[in-house]
């Protein structure tokens, strides 16, 4: 993933509000609501997000009225953006111990 394109996605508007609130699987709709995001803008930074692999689709769930819904999740603990003698950029994504613990607690609160 280059440097450059990373660090424009993050810069771009809402970018980091949706990473933020995607710790636990949320849908495009969701996110738009709360974030107060326009839903088609939410849509563009999802699949923005995705191509780099910060964020990735957890799930699609079946909605009341019987219809899929897509939910996302944040892939990565966190990034670091460095200007020393150049641009780097580390990404600490999510281990699959903390994937399985969250949703393993979810499980169980929602029980």
């Amino acid at each position: 993933m280059a440097s450059v394109d990373l660090l424009r996605t993050l810069g771009n508007k809402y970018s980091a509000e949706i990473l933020d609130a995607a710790d636990e699987p949320r849908s495009a709709q969701d996110l738009s609501d709360e974030l107060d995001i326009p839903i088609a803008t939410c849509y563009r930074r999802i699949d923005e997000l995705t191509e780099h692999g910060l964020l990735e689709l957890h799930d699609s769930i079946l909605s009341d009225d019987r219809r899929r819904i897509k939910v996302y999740r944040r892939n990565v603990e966190s990034v670091s953006v460095q200007f020393d003698e150049a641009l780097s950029i580390a990404v600490e994504e999510r281990s699959e111990v903390t994937n399985k613990l969250d949703e393993a607690w979810r499980t169980l609160s929602e029980g």
